[in-house]
Parts: structure tokens; sequence; C-alpha cells
């Protein structure tokens, strides 16, 4: 395996996909390491959903699509999305659940899978509609959507990063 910052500096989006379902274990280590992400007082309040049911995705799929104005499929045909939950009650939801994102993305990289951080999750979960799927899922408490990180075999090449923008880092020593 590659070392832990060639992973970070090589990951990339990817928006296209193999229809190929992702293998069990592979799925259960990206799940592992978005449990190890750090979390504010180590409250882990981040919940994970992970949907592999076209029918469950493609709903989905339809709500988020909906909030853009837009037809297109925002997951790319990926055939595992993990959404991601906060906490609304936790002041570090957003943090905490951005850090799951992070791990889960990267985690993803290093073994070989493509992923992509879509948005629009804090949305479709303010609506009855996304309350009232949680609810058909047998999720529970009063959650926040944070994003939705897709998962799968990658049909695009990983692309050269785009040059980093000049003076966002300041030193002070």
């Amino acid at each position: 395996m590659k070392s832990t910052v060639t992973d970070l500096l090589e990951r990339r989006s990817s928006r296209m996909y193999k229809s190929e379902q992702i293998t069990d274990e592979e799925l259960e280590t990206v799940l592992e390491a978005g449990k190890c992400a750090p979390s504010a007082m180590n409250r882990q309040s981040s919940v994970m959903v992970v949907l592999q049911d076209k029918e469950a995705i493609a709903r989905l799929s339809r709500m988020n699509a909906a909030i853009m104005n837009s037809d297109k499929d925002p997951f790319y045909g990926a055939p595992t999305v993990i959404i991601v939950l906060g906490d609304r009650n936790n002041r570090n939801a957003v943090q905490d659940g951005s850090l799951v994102m992070g791990n889960l993305m990267n985690a993803a990289h290093a073994i070989g899978l493509g992923s992509c951080w879509i948005n629009r999750a804090y949305e479709e979960f303010e609506t009855e509609e996304g309350k009232a799927l949680l609810a058909s899922w047998g999720v529970k408490g009063d959650l926040i959507g944070i994003g939705h990180c897709i998962l799968g075999y990658p049909l695009d090449l990983p692309k050269e990063a785009a040059p980093r923008k000049k003076d966002w880092v300041y030193c002070i020593r």
C-alpha cells in the first residue's frame, strides 16, 4: 500500500463508475476508516447510512437532482452511496461529519476505489420525504445531512491535480 501522504496527494474525485458492486470487504474497510475519523470531544456522533439498493439510490438521486433543478444523476452511476449525517444538537456536527467524509474518500483511494463527495444532503434530509426515508430505513435521531460519499470502481483515469492556488498559506513565525 502506498504511503498515507502519497494517497492524500494523489486522490481525485471520480465521476464515472463501472456498474459492478464493490466487495463487502472493501466496503467494511472504508466504513472502518470513517468510524475512526476524529470528532470533537470524541463524541463519535456522526451516522453513516450505506445504500447499495438500486431503487433506494435512484430515489435519493432524483431528490438530489431536483434540488439542483436537474434531471441528471448526481451520483454518476456509482453503485454505493454512503450518506453521512450529523446530530443536529451537536454544534460540531458539520465538522465531525466532514472528517468522516474525508476519511471515507481517502480510504477508498488507498484501496483502489473511486469516490466523490456529493452535496445537498442537508437539503434532502430537511424535507419530509427525506425524514420519512430515514425513518423507513430505521435511522433514528434528530439528524442533519452532511454529504454523500459515492463509491465504486472508477472508469475515469486519475487526473493531474489542478495547480494549487498561491498565497493561501500564511506562516507567522
